[in-house]
């Protein structure tokens, strides 16, 4: 149910990284369980921490970063599934009903995975699990034409029609610098292509002093620019690249039959809950930002105690709807704006705000309270 069960409070400068293990040993020591699964991010499967994971007897659920040999992979993963060389599962939501879409699709495969620990060889099965999300897909297909069309506008602009107050690019090298810049900043190199021309408009002067023009000498004065004169797609590369949205590759040491390819994705996908914990902290009421406080031992202690304050909050809400679900019965009167909406998960701030205007006096007698 989201409870944070450790809680370290770093400074912001450093990488994520090497954050893992420490966190992980106390939660290990606190706990004091072997068999625990461990998921996290893309920083967490990193290969150092897998390893120690594994040399504590634990287990990891994380997607691998799209980083070195892993992205050269992943590219034969994706084509392995888009040629029909491996059969994908379908993966539906905990609460589908009948007709629902899947959420993802999907398949695995198994890697032998070797290492020297101390004084023992480590040696276990990772189970390597492609899948593809639509929702993501989509997401991703709509950043992509964003990008494409904010970069292509870009580039007509930077070559405007000579004009009052519009400044000209006289220099090659300089309209390539600035173009490439563009296509980097939105991240459509090789998506993207354009053409220009160098072009010159030849002015006679006639310079010195005379009556007429015919005696005057003439002095022809060159204005160079450079126009952008088209911005291509390279639909091939665009198609070929939206293939590739929407897929995420995920590593577990656990075998299928106690995590299914079905279940990794569904635990991963629970890490709203933690988010959540974030969202209290940082929200109404505890608002965490902005802290007034000036020196770092202030900091980190309001933060420990705010984080005390995240468990009381989860705790209650936790307590409040596994009663609900176990009476089968709904609350009335927590929303000001529908006061006749009932629910059977209510969050902490309306549990709490109900209790706001109720009083409790207590007065001390001789003989009686």
């Amino acid at each position: 149910f989201g409870l944070p069960i450790a809680t370290d409070v770093v400074s912001g400068e450093r990488a994520d990284d090497g954050l893992y293990v420490p966190i992980i040993d106390r939660v290990v020591t606190t706990l004091k369980q072997c068999g625990l699964l461990f998921v996290g991010d893309c920083k967490m499967s990193a290969w150092a921490t897998r390893v120690h994971i594994r040399a504590l007897d634990q287990h990891y659920l994380a997607p691998l970063a799209m980083v070195g040999d892993t992205a050269k992979e992943m590219r034969t993963w994706i084509q392995a599934a888009l040629s029909g060389e491996r059969a994908l599962t379908l993966i539906y939501a905990l609460d589908a009903k009948e007709g629902d879409d899947p959420i993802a699709e999907g398949y695995e495969l198994t890697r032998s995975c070797t290492t020297q620990v101390d004084d023992r060889t480590l040696e276990w099965t990772e189970r390597v699990i492609v899948v593809c999300s639509q929702a993501y897909a989509e997401v991703l297909t709509r950043g992509l034409d964003r990008r494409l069309a904010t970069a292509t506008a870009k580039l007509n602009a930077l070559t405007p029609p000579r004009g009052r107050g519009k400044r000209q690019i006289k220099e090659e090298e300089l309209l390539i610098k600035k173009a490439n810049a563009i296509l980097e900043k939105h991240r459509v190199e090789g998506l993207l292509s354009y053409t220009f021309e160098r072009q010159v408009e030849r002015q006679t002067k006639y310079v010195g002093r005379g009556r007429g023009s015919t005696e005057r000498p003439k002095q022809v004065i060159e204005r160079v620019r450079y126009q952008i004169t088209a911005v291509v797609r390279d639909e091939a590369a665009i198609d070929a690249l939206k293939q590739t949205f929407g897929w995420r590759a995920y590593v577990t040491d656990l075998p299928a039959e106690q995590l299914s390819l079905c279940d990794a994705v569904l635990t991963y996908r629970e890490e709203w809950r933690i988010e959540r914990g974030f969202h209290l902290l940082k929200g109404a009421p505890l608002s965490i930002a902005p802290m007034f406080v000036k020196r770092d031992d202030q900091i980190v202690g309001l933060t420990n105690l705010l984080s005390i304050a995240v468990r009381v909050l989860t705790l209650i809400e936790f307590v409040v709807r596994r009663a609900l679900k176990c009476e089968k019965t709904q609350l009335t009167g927590l929303h000001k704006e529908n006061p006749k909406k009932a629910t059977n998960r209510p969050t902490a701030n309306r549990l709490l705000r109900a209790f706001s205007n109720i009083t409790l006096t207590i007065i001390q007698f001789p003989d009686r309270t």
